[in-house]
Order: structure tokens, then C-alpha cells, then sequence
């Protein structure tokens, strides 16, 4: 089956943005597996539900959400290099090479390492910029675990993690590698066991900047404190969602028209809409409704990132 937009939507019998590793199951990989010639998966994340409880006093926001992955995503291409250079083969638009964080990522590993080793990275983007599924982050996360183990720099998780949030809050999770709690600005975590869904993803053609919703007067900044196990599928609510459809009232209109099916909501600061299903079927039906001019796809949530089995044990340097 095929997304409204043309692309191949993850209800497709053949995954075609590589998340599933290469023992053919989501989330699990042998570390024979994956080199130079591997097509690296950076996949997309839902906030199930993202509550803001506080701010600090450096202005940052605090935050609770529950991080699913889900089995659509970019993709990363590594080739050598012996000169010692980092090159972006595939810039983006709008976003000059230096400041991709990809290419960042790559840098930091350089610089923390002292590693002499260069790489071409290329990208094959599916994830919208702006769109609250974490792309840029995930791409550098798939950055820092893939060329730490081409590299052979042997460093931990933990290590990792920490170089993560130097680039950015969202990177941690995808380092982390397990849907999870995540409390603080984001980086402290809790891994969570998720029952098996589906999930319909809309993409509304905006692109919604995350500091104009947490600069805005308007955003609720006390809901009350939770814990992981009060989570159940429908739990809380997305703090940030009021914000952003009073800034881009088309986000409105696209969970209006998901709700008609079941509960809808955005994830992270947006714009992308998802929902919920048990069964591909369900999700595949909803699919199937959706209006010309609106852009959307099914995915299956996954048990742990398709990396995660690439991490050194923790305690190492």
C-alpha cells in the first residue's frame, strides 16, 4: 500500500525506510550486521503525551512525555574518508552545511575522540523539518551510535547520551534507544514496555518552530507532576498543542478530521497529528479515508530503536 502523498506508506509489506534491522525483526540487530554499506535507519518518535510542569531558572522547560519510536523514518549513509573531512553530500535546503547536525554530530565525535577518520554522510529525509518527529535528532543520534561503531571509538551509552544533548534535547532519546518516560528538559529516562500498535501519522504543510510555542504567553507551564505507571493509551494531553493551533489553525483542522476515528493529538511541538490503533487493518482503513490534499502514513510502533543493540555496555569510557 502506498501513502496519499505517493511515497510507500509503512503499510507496506516491505518497510522501506530500513527500520527494521536486518534479523528482520524492529529493534534488534547484530553488530555483524551493520558497516560501511548498511543503510542506517534514524526513526521518527511520537511524544504519547507531553505534559510542561515547571521552567527553570535558565528559562528551559520542564517536561514530562512518554517517547514511542515508530518504524518509519530517514535514512544514513556513511562513506569513508581519509583526509580527515566531514561532508554533507546531501544538505538541505535553507540549512547551511555547518549547522546541519549531522554533520555536528560527526564533529563532536572527532573532537571528543581525537579521531583522524572523515566520512561523506548522506541522507535520505521522510521526516518533515518541523514536524515534532524528531528528524534532525534522530539523524544526529544515528550519526553518533553509527560512526562511534565504525569508528571502533568504543564509547558508552551514557558517553554518547551526554554528546547528544550538546546538540540538542531530542537526541538523547534516540541514543537512549528504548521507548521511554522522560522527565527534566527531556534527557532523564525510564524505559517503558509498549503493547504492540499502530499509528496514523498526518502531516499538515507547516512547519511549526518550537520557540515560538515555549515563548508563548499562553502555553500552561504547571500541570501537575506524574509517573511513569499512570500512563494507559489515552493518558494526559500534549501541552504544547493549544499554542500551536491558535498560531496555525490548519493543525485543528486536521485532528478534527483524525478524531473522527479515535483520539488525536500532536506530537512533540508539532505539526505532525497521530492516532492510535491496535491492528494494522484499523490503521490501513483510516488511511484509505484520507482526504486529497492531505498528507499521511501508517506506522508500526516499535519495541526499541533499530540501533540499540550497537551500544557499548554502560561503564565503558
Amino acid at each position: 500500500m502506498r501513502c496519499r502523498n505517493g511515497c510507500a506508506s509503512r503499510a507496506s509489506a516491505a518497510p522501506s525506510c530500513s527500520c527494521v534491522s536486518r534479523s528482520g525483526q524492529p529493534g534488534s540487530s547484530h553488530l555483524t550486521d551493520w558497516n560501511w554499506s548498511s543503510a542506517w535507519p534514524a526513526p521518527a518518535k511520537l511524544n504519547l503525551f507531553l505534559h510542561v510542569v515547571g521552567r527553570r531558572a535558565d528559562g528551559y522547560h520542564l517536561l514530562q512525555t512518554l517517547f514511542r519510536f515508530v518504524d518509519h523514518g530517514d535514512v544514513v549513509h556513511f562513506s569513508p574518508r581519509d583526509d580527515g573531512e566531514v561532508v554533507l553530500a546531501t544538505p538541505i535546503p535553507g540549512v547551511p552545511a555547518e549547522s546541519d547536525l549531522t554533520v555536528r554530530a560527526a564533529r563532536l565525535l572527532q573532537a571528543e575522540s581525537g579521531s583522524r577518520h572523515g566520512v561523506t554522510i548522506s541522507l535520505e529525509k521522510r521526516l518533515p523539518m518541523g514536524g515534532g518527529l524528531g528528524g534532525g535528532s534522530s539523524d544526529a543520534a544515528t550519526v553518533l551510535l553509527g560512526l562511534n561503531h565504525l569508528w571502533q571509538l568504543g564509547f558508552s551509552r551514557e558517553r554518547l547520551q551526554a554528546l547528544g544533548l550538546r546538540l540538542g534535547a531530542d537526541v538523547p532519546i534516540f541514543v537512549y534507544g528504548r521507548n521511554a518516560f522522560a522527565e527534566g528538559i527531556g534527557e532523564r529516562f525510564s524505559p517503558v514496555d509498549l503493547p504492540a500498535r499502530w499509528y496514523v501519522v498526518l502531516e499538515p504543510p507547516v512547519q511549526v518552530p518550537t520557540l515560538d510555542i515555549f515563548r508563548s504567553p499562553a502555553l500552561r507551564r504547571d500541570t501537575p507532576a506524574v509517573a511513569a505507571h499512570d500512563w494507559h493509551p489515552g493518558f494526559g494531553a500534549n501541552d504544547l498543542e493549544p499554542v500551536a493551533t491558535e498560531l496555525h489553525p490548519v493543525l485543528a483542522e486536521y485532528i478534527g478530521w483524525l478524531s473522527g476515528f479515535t483520539h488525536a493529538r500532536m506530537t512533540g511541538s508539532g505539526a505532525c497529528i497521530f492516532a492510535e490503533f491496535e491492528r494494522r487493518s484499523e490503521a490501513e482503513a483510516v488511511l484509505a479515508q484520507l482526504p486529497g490534499g492531505m498528507r499521511g502514513w501508517a506506522a508500526a510502533g516499535l519495541a526499541a530503536h533499530p540501533l540499540a543493540a550497537l551500544h557499548t555496555p554502560l561503564g565503558a569510557p
